[in-house]
């Protein structure tokens, strides 16, 4: 059989967990790959080096290597131009409009799904109030821009024979916004990255894109009023905003290579997160280090760590119910207290059921299912 394999964007900047996934499955399914732009395979850096990557016409749009999402309202035409036809079975792997390739009748179409479309489904409001597209004229264009958007996202969604959503949250995500059932498969840690250091030292970490919705001004705040010590590692729009804010027991480090991250990730006493992700990487990547996790109590996180206070003898980190300085506040003096009780090496051990090889196991036998009952059905 032949595959296709179809990602939003690869560029440097784009490293995150979707661009993990697609590495994962490019090592176990020779397929080839397709995607809106590519920057990559350009890039002597990058496993994609000189590999023949299928794009769109906005890889010749300016400034799109900084960012196609610029050019939204084009995306979902752009990613109908890739000419699938001579493949058997298209995987796609989508966080916005990926899963919307078009496809004939004999072929499979599985998408591992991330997230349906954020700005235009939940995170809409958040979207409008912190942009000025979303004031005034410009404003009302926009909503209307977003109106269609979720228009063809709900309708594309009818393209995909099967999904896979990275987490429970994400399943009911897309139950909601598509009405479609998930199969769920949590994307591959490289925990191998990380080794348990359980000698930690006194400070507190957190790792993240600095952009309003991952709350990371919010976990400064706490800490300014804990005047516990702080490490803040991530660059993104609201940098200078977290650097004015933060005070003097609170280092704001900015971007960092990965194995200052790692390193900071193993020593910190633990890992502090206020965002409500769809799986959350970072999350499992500090449990891998055996550091315990301080985290909002929603989202894949609750699938990931496991409340000390709900598991007293297998806890890997404290929940907070609230994204407010207080509820965050309450979490920390609660780790603070129940420190002795977390265990690194049960704490590692609950990372390893996101290693790399139970994805490869979960998504190949998938994979077959789906192809079996696909010509089952195509035969009957």
């Amino acid at each position: 059989m032949k595959y296709a394999l179809v990602h939003e964007w690869l560029t440097p900047e784009a490293t995150g967990g979707s661009e993990l996934v697609v590495q994962e499955i490019l090592q176990h399914i020779n397929a080839d790959l397709y995607a809106l732009i590519d920057f990559e395979s350009t890039n002597p850096e990058s496993y994609l080096f000189k590999r023949p990557i299928g794009t769109t016409f906005l890889q010749h749009f300016p400034l799109a290597r900084k960012g196609v999402q610029k050019y939204l309202p084009l995306l979902p035409v752009a990613i109908e131009q890739l000419d699938l036809r001579e493949y058997d079975v298209i995987l796609s792997s989508s966080h916005a409009v990926a899963k919307g390739v078009l496809a004939s009748p004999q072929q499979l179409h599985i998408c591992y799904c991330h997230t349906p479309m954020r700005y235009a489904w939940e995170m809409t409001f958040d979207y409008l109030n912190s942009s000025i597209a979303g004031k005034g004229l410009p404003g009302i264009l926009t909503r209307q821009l977003l109106h269609r958007l979720r228009q063809w996202d709900a309708v594309s969604a009818n393209r995909v024979d099967y999904f896979i959503a990275n987490s429970r949250h994400t399943a009911q995500r897309i139950w909601r916004c598509y009405r479609r059932e998930a199969e769920v498969i949590y994307p591959p840690v490289n925990i191998d990255r990380f080794s348990v250091q359980p000698h930690k030292q006194d400070f507190y970490l957190t790792v993240s894109r600095l952009v309003s919705y991952k709350k990371v001004s919010l976990i400064v705040q706490a800490f300014n009023q804990l005047g516990l010590p702080l490490v803040v590692i991530g660059s993104g729009p609201e940098l200078p905003l977290i650097r004015k804010m933060a005070k003097s027991n609170v280092r704001v480090l900015g971007w960092q290579p990965s194995e200052v991250v790692q390193k900071y990730m193993a020593e910190a006493k633990a890992f502090v997160y206020a965002a409500c992700e769809d799986f959350g990487m970072a999350l499992v990547e500090a449990q891998a280090c055996g550091t315990p996790v301080i985290a909002y109590g929603a989202g894949g996180a609750l699938e990931t760590v496991r409340d000390i206070q709900q598991h007293p003898d297998l806890g890997t980190g404290v929940f907070f119910a609230q994204q407010s300085t207080a509820a965050l506040k309450e979490a920390v003096e609660t780790f603070e207290a129940s420190q002795p009780a977390f265990n690194p090496d049960k704490v590692r051990a609950n990372a390893e059921k996101f290693a790399p090889k139970i994805f490869k196991e979960r998504y190949l036998a998938y994979l077959d299912h789906c192809y079996q009952e696909f010509e089952a059905r195509n035969l009957g």
